[in-house]
């Protein structure tokens, strides 16, 4: 049972952010340290199914209306996989994809669809995209045409490209206002600049669909902000979704040796990074920053010390299995295990590590349309997997 560091503050939250963009959650939400029991498969009752393996570094996937998974590989590929039954195929690679920068913890990254999908075959991805200085992260849109993509569009490109392998994010989510999220790194030598706002280092975006910059954005009109800026003050976020009841837009992130962080992203706040934070340095193991805690920086509702380095986020709305449904599933790159988080309200109030045997990285976690939980692993042989009972 996860208990509740009383001596953190409650985190402050407006049930609407003001001005700009979605519904932030309940108006407190307590700030908890994971303390987990860890489930061996018998014992969770849960089982992972492999439908296929043999993807190269698998990255992200989302669902398609006639139940084929479009998938990414971060070298630079996406392809279509078709379940049947307890097996899958896998389709060769889809043609059009623009230039990707596969090097370090750069590559393809997250894929998304359209909310009309079904209508206008319009999907969204991000990407690291080398440039003559370096490397950024990108966000483009595409038509679906079978293998191919057409209509190939970048809508989005961090403004600075520094040299480095690290810390692209990237997440994508159309949020209830229809407009698209996206959750940037701050590609770890740019670590500071997360805390101004003349960058997209260490921010949540938020843009049309053709990347233009919505009017009600908490920044736009200040001459020392870039409009696309949503919140900031992060690391390198890799969890982005939204809560199926509120809408409320939840967002998990990297720490470094300890402090992964999961929030609730509201319109123009500061999450802290690096200057209040509950991480260290890696090879020396001092504090990072000047604290925990500091009155204009939102607390994390959830931190974890160590780190599990997590990745991929769900909320289990539609489950047949009942012990999951109405929390949170999120993907563990170290502990190579799937963390579930039970809440109550938006507290969390429990942490079951489950599927440890996998012993792989679990990359992305992703529940159907129909209610079924398909997990990803980050190998050089990855695989896709359905939770079964």
């Amino acid at each position: 049972m996860t208990s509740i560091n009383r001596e953190r503050r409650q985190a402050m939250r407006g049930a609407i952010a003001t001005g700009a963009g979605i519904a932030s959650g309940r108006a407190f939400a307590q700030t908890t340290q994971a303390q987990f029991s860890p489930l061996a498969e018998g014992q969770s009752g849960l089982r992972a199914l492999a439908l296929y393996e043999g993807l190269e570094h698998p990255w992200s996937f989302c669902f398609l209306p006639d139940r084929t998974i479009l998938l990414t590989e971060r070298p630079g590929r996406m392809r279509i996989l078709r379940v049947q039954g307890q097996n899958a195929q896998v389709t060769a690679a889809i043609q059009g994809l623009p230039a990707v920068h596969a090097e370090g913890q750069g590559g393809l990254l997250d894929v998304i669809t359209s909310a009309d999908f079904a209508r206008d075959q319009t999907i969204f991805f991000s990407l690291a995209q080398a440039t003559d200085r370096g490397a950024r992260t990108a966000i483009f849109r595409a038509q679906l045409q079978g293998l191919g993509l057409g209509r190939v569009q970048m809508i989005f490109a961090q403004k600075q490209d520094p040299a480095g392998r690290h810390h692209f994010g990237c997440r994508l989510v159309i949020g209830p206002d229809g407009y698209l999220y996206a959750s940037l790194g701050e590609r770890f030598s740019q670590a500071k600049q997360a805390q101004t706002l003349d960058n997209h280092f260490g921010k949540v975006i938020r843009i049309g669909l053709d990347g233009s910059i919505p009017k009600d954005n908490p920044f736009v009109g200040r001459g020392d902000a870039l409009g696309e800026i949503y919140s900031y003050g992060h690391r390198n976020p890799q969890g982005l979704a939204l809560h199926p009841q509120h809408q409320s837009l939840w967002m998990h992130e990297h720490g470094p040796q300890g402090g992964d962080e999961l929030n609730i992203i509201s319109a123009g706040r500061n999450y802290g990074w690096p200057v209040i934070t509950y991480g260290r340095e890696y090879v020396t193991n001092f504090r990072i920053g000047e604290g925990t805690s500091r009155a204009d920086v939102v607390a994390p509702i959830h931190y974890w010390i160590p780190s599990i380095a997590p990745s991929g986020l769900c909320f289990v709305s539609r489950s047949s299995i009942d012990h999951l449904r109405g929390g949170v599933l999120i993907g563990s790159l170290k502990e190579r295990c799937l963390a579930f988080l039970r809440l109550q309200a938006d507290r969390v109030i429990a942490e079951q590590r489950l599927l440890s045997s996998l012993n792989a990285r679990v990359r992305d976690v992703r529940e159907s349309p129909g209610g079924e939980i398909y997990i990803m692993t980050d190998e050089s042989r990855g695989a896709i997997l359905r939770l079964t009972l």
